[in-house]
């Protein structure tokens, strides 16, 4: 419990970052929009359709950056003090880790260990910590090495803590040799921790490539004759920290879960793995916060825990608003620059609304608050209010409400009380959490709908995260360094469209159901510009229709002879526009620490998922809204650098720096998704090619027009942001485009050249 009666400094503080000077840069470039539009508007009968619909375009933009401009406005995130943390606070609760897994190939176990691993490992007392991984594979393999990896964790932990070990995650602490002196006693105890490490990789690498081990064990018999989608409820206790009190020596509990499947059963996908995780730790452990990270989210930092609760109990925060603590995505390739500087900027804009969103993955949450508890249902010391009382309290509508597990409504109550949960052996719970498990159980309950993770929608983070902020919580934004938590983002190329795809048709499944910000703005407590920041988020994938013809339009201008940009001194209205963008967000990369290069890569790649990737999300969402068809959920390929065995040498080093040697080169194969690319490509290259030649003499016998340098230069300009494909036209094997995308994206062309002239 924390004293709020102490004189000491606080435990955390709320750090704005408001600028007036980049308010005034954005009311700018609004400025200039509303001007472009107005200049539009006072022409349009001296134009063509192509002024309309470009007009139109703009339209689009200019609200995209007004949403932006209103998102921008305040930004604010946390400072903790989590030295501070035990002179405050004389008993620091519990917390529940969730990691959770659905592929051993997609996901290789030895990720998902190193990520228990570092979990295991934080600086927080081992017995108020329990580890539960969710394998909705329901892999032998995944379990295996979740047995191996508890056996190595009671050397890592130990050893974590006794040197103060930064990098909490093996593979990555073991890329370099320490800076020690040969023969002293971390220098030995470095070596055999580093040996024994690499035995676990090995073992685990062994057992992928042979089953040998899966008869050996009475306990893998479970797993026979199970499938991914069809298999009973699997729960075993991987370790138990029986009789715990907190020593350095002690590893937490890890529990390994795998939730019953059945073919013609629909699963929900990451959502309800995640209230299946839910359930089954309330029985188990029932701590007052969770937290989820995603397999290859490794915890970074050592004190991640204690800066969260320096959140949650911090008194001056108000405890009762506070839902969840959200850090930041950060990952250890090269390949997420552009989500670092979102984040930095538009991020912390979030955050100073109403609180950030939750981004899936680096989450503390409050367990009663996911339980649908809103803000009227408490008082002012974060007690049930007597209506509140009478509504959750009451056995027939907990019933009703979480399931007819009578063990897991009396959990459900002691958490909304907040009352402390006694510490049993977690055997005597397995056969009421294998109940909690069953396919059937959430049947006619609120799971899904008002209670834990929501349904409804691939990206199942942000649907719940509105669902919170709507019932009127806030959420706190920490945004330490080093980073709290680090993953691997896919390179560029399928994988990364595969993503990018399934994150924009889940966004836009909330903008059309019944959690739309659309709805909430006017309905709910959530503040409008939180639902502003929302609906920002939810409307990518309806963006890459306004690019995507906007992309087209230089060209068709150039091959059509008419005018898209404003002529004479008004052109500049287009230059200052476009000019003042591009140092704008090159002033934001810089002042981040990134270069040039790696701006103009991130510019590259965000008109190539946008108008790539973003475009198959609205084909998704109308397939689903009509009925036809249901969007998948397809789990994105994980990968991570090999330990490096040497003894630091330049090389190790120049290879810890860039993990990955091929990171920012584009990669390519023969699906639908480089279709759009490679035709905006050829189509500009076609205009630029009839320009040079000056064929736009064909176009004139239908008519005079006025085309000029301005649209050539415009042609050029996406030419040089589609960069990738140019290249990709050029090269080998998985760097090249497949000779069958440029034969159609080449068909395609030809129809719109002949269109246009």
């Amino acid at each position: 419990m924390a004293d709020s009666s102490s004189p000491l400094p606080p435990l955390c503080e709320r750090i704005s970052h408001k600028s007036y000077l980049l308010r005034a840069v954005d009311l700018t470039i609004l400025g200039l929009l509303f001007s472009l539009l107005l200049y539009r508007i006072l022409h349009v009968n001296q134009n063509d359709t192509v002024w309309v619909v470009a007009f139109l375009c703009e339209s689009c933009f200019s609200f995209v950056w007004l949403l932006i401009t209103c998102i921008k406005w305040s930004p604010a995130d946390y400072k903790t003090y989590p030295d501070r943390l035990d002179e405050r606070v004389h008993d620091l609760p519990s917390v529940d880790m969730f990691v959770t897994t659905a592929d051993p190939v997609r996901e290789p176990p030895i990720i998902v260990v190193n990520t228990v691993l570092s979990l295991l490992a934080v600086n927080y007392p081992a017995n108020k910590l329990a580890c539960y991984v969710s394998d909705d594979g329901c892999s032998p393999l995944t379990y295996f090495s979740l047995k191996e990896a508890s056996k190595f964790a009671k050397i890592w932990v130990p050893f974590c803590k006794k040197y103060n070990v930064r990098v909490r995650a093996p593979f990555m602490y073991f890329r370099n040799s320490p800076a020690a002196t040969e023969g002293s006693e971390f220098s030995k105890d470095w070596e055999m921790t580093k040996r024994e490490y690499e035995k676990l990789s090995q073992k685990v690498e062994d057992a992928t490539g042979s089953s040998h081990w899966l008869d050996a064990e009475v306990d893998f018999e479970v797993f026979s004759n199970t499938k991914p989608n069809g298999h009973p409820t699997i729960i075993k206790v991987v370790w138990e920290n029986k009789g715990g009190v907190g020593d350095e020596k002690e590893v937490p509990h890890v529990v390994y879960i795998s939730r019953e499947k059945r073919p013609n059963y629909f699963h929900q996908y990451k959502a309800g793995a995640m209230n299946f995780l839910v359930r089954v730790s309330g029985l188990m452990t029932n701590a007052p916060y969770m937290l989820n990270v995603d397999c290859d989210m490794y915890a970074n930092e050592a004190d991640v825990v204690r800066q969260a609760m320096c959140i949650f109990l911090q008194k001056s925060i108000n405890l009762k608003h506070c839902a969840f603590v959200q850090y930041p995505q950060d990952f250890y390739d090269s390949n997420a620059d552009e989500l670092t500087v979102l984040q930095s900027y538009l991020g912390r804009g979030i955050a100073g609304i109403q609180g950030p969103q939750y981004a899936g993955s680096g989450c503390f949450h409050t367990r009663r608050v996911m339980y649908g508890l809103s803000l009227d249902d408490l008082e002012d010391d974060g007690s049930l209010s007597s209506v509140a009382t009478r509504k959750y309290l009451a056995e027939e509508s907990l019933t009703r409400e979480f399931g007819n597990s009578k063990e897991m409504v009396k959990s459900v109550v002691d958490a909304i009380q907040r009352k402390s949960f006694p510490q049993n052996t977690l055997k005597d719970s397995l056969e009421t959490a294998q109940e909690v498990g069953h396919c059937h159980y959430e049947y006619q309950t609120s799971w899904g709908k008002t209670i834990g993770w929501l349904y409804d929608s691939t990206a199942e983070d942000v649907n719940t995260s509105i669902g919170i902020h709507s019932r009127g919580w806030t959420s706190s934004y920490i945004f330490p360094d080093p980073p709290a938590f680090l993953g691997c983002m896919p390179q560029g190329g399928p994988e990364a469209m595969l993503q990018q795809r399934r994150w924009a048709t889940g966004m836009l499944e909330v903008l059309f159901n019944k959690q739309s910000p659309l709805i909430g703005m006017f309905r709910r407590k959530i503040r409008v510009r939180q639902s502003l920041a929302y609906i920002y988020v939810f409307s990518w994938g309806l963006r890459s229709i306004p690019e995507l013809i906007y992309c087209l339009l230089p060209a068709y201008c150039v091959l059509h002879n008419s005018t898209l940009f404003p002529k004479g001194v008004y052109l500049g209205i287009i230059v200052t526009l476009v000019g003042m963008h591009c140092l704008y967000t090159l002033w934001e990369f810089m002042s981040l620490g990134f270069s040039v290069q790696s701006w103009f890569v991130s510019q590259s790649f965000w008109r190539i998922k946008t108008t790539c990737s973003w475009l198959f999300s609205i084909h998704d969402i109308i397939l689903k809204l009509l009925g036809i068809s249901k969007t998948v959920f397809i789990v994105t390929k994980k990968t991570m650098p090999k330990t490096m065995s040497g003894s630091g040498s330049g090389k190790a080093q120049r290879e810890d720096d860039c993990p990955n040697q091929d990171s920012g080169k584009f990669e390519f194969d023969g699906s639908l998704y480089f279709l759009p690319g490679t035709f905006i490509v050829l189509v500009n290259l076609a205009a630029l090619a009839g320009c040079s030649v000056d064929l736009k003499r064909l176009s004139r016998r239908h008519g005079e027009g006025d085309s000029g340098l301005a649209e050539a230069c415009g042609c050029i300009l996406v030419v040089i942001l589609f960069l990738p494909f140019l290249k990709g036209m050029f090269g080998k094997g998985k760097y090249g485009i497949p000779l069958s995308t440029i034969s159609k994206a080449a068909f395609l062309a030809v129809l719109f050249v002949v269109f246009a002239l």
